[in-house]
């Protein structure tokens, strides 16, 4: 097996604010039960991640942290409460103390495997030294994972037309064909498009439960 060298930072919003267009997605649910449940989905498929040694979850929410740390992860307050990229560069700035490469992902991926995340990583580290990459989500305007190689800051821009902003600002885009990886969910469809690629056990309880 290859060495783990990646320390991967994952911001988690309080769940009363989280995921906001997905609020009412599946009726009956509480909206932090399924926040609670896309969060701690992506976070136990970035640690099964055979190249990663760390991560680190920026939150405010006792729920979350409490969850996380279950599965055997770094827990920082989120203290500046000032929105995801601030969370981002707080995170990077806790896993770059360790040295080695660090990447930010988004905590909405419920489908994700861990070998399109492995594949992605080890891409990024092959690719050109000193340059920080990025994958863009599955329309292409947003980010789902940032990363930056040892002694290079991470920089997030995170928000709306991320991937521009991430491209504008030096970072070079990722191509590869991993449709659990670039499948954030912000909306119900984008629920749907992940349930049919295989959803996580915590979410999938929660929509069996709401099928059922």
């Amino acid at each position: 097996m290859r060495q783990r060298t990646w320390t991967v930072v994952v911001p988690v919003k309080r769940l009363g604010v989280a995921k906001s267009r997905l609020r009412g997605a599946l009726p009956g649910v509480p909206h932090e039960e399924l926040a609670l449940a896309l969060a701690a989905d992506t976070v136990a498929a970035v640690r099964a991640c055979p190249a990663v040694a760390g991560v680190v979850v920026v939150t405010r929410d006792a729920r979350v942290a409490a969850a996380v740390r279950a599965a055997d992860v770094r827990v920082v307050p989120d203290a500046p409460d000032a929105g995801l990229n601030a969370a981002f560069r707080l995170g990077a700035t806790v896993a770059a103390d360790g040295g080695g490469w660090v990447a930010g992902l988004t905590a909405d991926l419920p489908a994700l495997r861990p070998a399109e995340l492995t594949a992605a990583l080890r891409a990024i580290a092959a690719g050109p030294p000193g340059v920080r990459r990025f994958v863009a989500d599955a329309p292409g305007t947003g980010t789902v994972l940032l990363a930056a190689p040892p002694g290079v800051p991470l920089d997030p821009r995170f928000g709306v037309g991320s991937a521009a902003a991430h491209e504008a600002g030096g970072a070079l885009p990722l191509a590869g064909d991993w449709p659990t990886l670039r499948r954030d969910v912000d909306t119900a469809a984008d629920l749907a498009a992940a349930a049919r690629l295989g959803l996580g056990p915590h979410t999938a309880a929660l929509t069996a439960a709401r099928a059922g």
